[in-house]
Formats: structure tokens, C-alpha cells, sequence
């Protein structure tokens, strides 16, 4: 009997930020259907098949990640810390750091992410990478077409010249 944030109430709220955008993909899936384009229906069903597997998340987990994220702003001030040891941003010195931002998003603003740059202040320059996709929301930053042709080639590049 775990207090939990319920699958179905986060997917509700989901579906809700986009309900006309997600109300025509459904109406685009069928139309393909009817009209025998399997291929086109397929990534429409595909992208479903997983934007709609939710889980309950345990209520402790997401209201204190809700309140520390975005009502007292622990680690833009400094504040937050894991296991009784402050977290410390500034401290990362040596490790490629790359934020990513969808044009689109409907959750974080462009911007938000690359403030991770700043707390990092400790990484030199050269280290740090950013990327604005044109065109996706906050769930395409990391699934779908876009993620797979534009974002995560480069990703795979930042990463391997970091290791050179």
C-alpha cells in the first residue's frame, strides 16, 4: 500500500500539455491504416508503443525531486546534496559536458539545461558543448527520428573527442 505518483495520472498530464498534437497523430495512425501505409502507421504505433508505458513512481521519489528541482531550487543555489555530501558542480574539472535543449520543449525552457554550464564553472571552456534541436519537444530530445539522426551523432562525436 506504497503511496505512489500513478502511471495514468502522469501519462494524463502528458497527453493534456499536447492534447491537439496527440489527437491528430492518433487520427494520422488510423487514416494510415485505412489507407494501406503500414510503414507510416508503424512510426506513429512505435512512438505510442513506448510515450505511453508508464510507471508509478514512489510519491516520496517524485514529490521531493519536484520540490527540489522546482520550488527551492537546491542546485542552481547550491544547496542540494545525495547521502549527506553537498553536491558540488564546480568540482567537475576534467569530464566533456554536453547539454541538449529541444526547441519545442514543453517542460524545460530553452535555456535551463545550459545552466548546467554555468554551475560547472570549474570546466574549461573547450570541454563544454550545447545544442538547441530545432523542431522537438521535450520526449523527442532523447527518442525518435530526430534523436537518432541529429542528436545522437552528435553525442557519439562529442564523447569520442573527448577521449582523444
Amino acid at each position: 500500500m506504497r503511496r505512489v505518483y500513478p502511471g495514468f495520472v502522469q501519462l494524463s498530464a502528458f497527453l493534456s500539455m499536447n492534447l491537439d498534437r496527440h489527437k491528430k497523430s492518433f487520427k494520422d495512425l488510423y487514416q494510415h491504416l485505412v489507407d494501406g501505409d503500414i510503414d507510416k502507421a508503424n512510426v506513429i504505433r512505435v512512438f505510442y508503443d513506448e510515450y505511453l508505458a508508464v510507471n508509478d513512481l514512489p510519491a516520496e521519489f517524485y514529490l521531493e525531486t519536484v520540490e527540489k528541482v522546482f520550488q527551492t531550487y537546491d542546485l542552481a543555489l547550491g544547496k542540494l546534496s545525495y547521502r549527506g555530501r553537498l553536491v558540488k558542480p564546480a568540482a567537475i574539472r576534467r569530464t566533456a559536458l554536453m547539454t541538449v535543449e529541444g526547441e519545442r520543449d514543453d517542460i524545460c525552457s530553452v535555456g535551463q539545461t545550459v545552466t548546467a554550464q554555468d554551475l560547472c564553472s570549474s570546466n574549461r571552456p573547450f570541454m563544454k558543448t550545447h545544442h538547441v534541436q530545432t523542431g522537438v519537444a521535450h520526449y523527442g530530445v532523447f527518442s525518435g527520428r530526430k534523436w537518432n539522426t541529429q542528436i545522437y551523432p552528435r553525442v557519439r562525436e562529442m564523447i569520442h573527442a573527448s577521449m582523444g
